[in-house]
């Protein structure tokens, strides 16, 4: 049997490569490049599905040759003749973003030998429930892209292209909104507006979807459009958003998406923070990410020319 330091695993870097991506549980990702590069000198210059290929022969010969080592572990380490571990190749991954522990994303092209095209994307913070759908699907398209290897500057030119369309109010409000369930609205609210007042109190530590829909329902009362539109109540799915400099000094709104007055949305298109919007939500997220690349972020209009990365 072949001790594992004869392999090209081996000797395509003996000791300063860790060749393993990534580990959860019972699965680990192992990044083969090194070993392709080693057997196939001219690897790169191969049709994607041929690297697959390639790929997937390698983790499979190499699976056998683990599973066997499996036998001398278990004889040397626990002194037992008999085992049932077992490593087996389940995907192949042509390009991979690993961001934390069940936080990545994979592009999948082949699985348990079947050919086919998915991403598969788990518990990056574009995908909760509480981001903008409009926002996640153009993170969740823009990750796609690095991930397909499309260059960094024409990655950069969509970004902008993007936030042009938000701040010129090409995309409506309503889909620009945090979405969010309404919790502890009562525990927050303190005394009512009284006569000839606008706002009531609120309680030190509320939380800003809270803020939002008190407010909310505080206008409502005052431009009177509470007998004819809904209030907002405990456990209401509503969208918040952050407002501009405003005459009421609101810092953030809630609405009703399914019941929202025609004075609630004049008021959000004039004051609503699109900036803020782009640079709280969608920025701010495609920052880490592109850090984690070596990227720049720079949407400076200037920029003509940057380098371009291919994973």
């Amino acid at each position: 049997m072949k001790h594992l330091e004869e392999t090209p695993w081996f000797i395509c870097d003996k000791e300063d490569t860790n060749y393993c991506a990534y580990v959860d549980t019972d699965s680990n990702y192992f990044n083969a490049e090194p070993i392709l590069l080693h057997l196939f000198p001219n690897f790169e210059s191969l049709p994607d599905k041929e690297k697959d290929n390639k790929l997937e022969k390698v983790a499979l010969a190499y699976q056998d040759i683990i599973t066997e080592h499996y036998d001398q572990l278990a004889k040397d380490c626990f002194n037992v003749s008999s085992h049932r571990l077992e490593m087996k190749t389940e995907c192949v991954i042509r390009s991979a973003y690993f961001r934390a522990t069940r936080r990545y994303a994979q592009w999948i092209t082949k699985q348990e030998g079947i050919e086919k095209e998915t991403l598969d994307i788990k518990g990056l913070e574009f995908m909760k429930a509480n981001f903008p759908p409009i926002l996640g699907d153009f993170f969740n398209n823009i990750l796609q892209q690095v991930l397909k290897g499309v260059p960094h500057k024409e990655i950069l030119d969509q970004i902008k292209k993007f936030k042009k369309q938000i701040l010129n109010g090409e995309i409506p409000i309503g889909k620009l909104g945090n979405p969010t369930a309404v919790k502890k609205l009562k525990k927050y609210r303190g005394r009512k507006a009284s006569a000839g007042e606008i706002f009531s109190d609120i309680e030190k530590g509320a939380p800003a979807p809270v803020r939002a829909a008190i407010r909310y329902n505080d206008l409502l009362k005052f431009w009177n459009l509470d007998k004819k539109h809904n209030q907002i109540t405990m456990a209401d799915k509503v969208k918040w958003i952050y407002l501009k400099d405003n005459p009421y000094k609101i810092e953030a709104l809630a609405f009703l998406d399914y019941d929202m007055p025609d004075k609630i949305k004049d008021f959000l298109d004039i004051y609503a923070d699109r900036q803020k919007v782009f640079e709280s939500i969608l920025l701010n997220k495609l920052e880490g990410f592109f850090s984690d690349l070596g990227w720049s972020l720079d949407l400076n209009p200037h920029i003509n020319a940057l380098s371009s990365f291919e994973i």
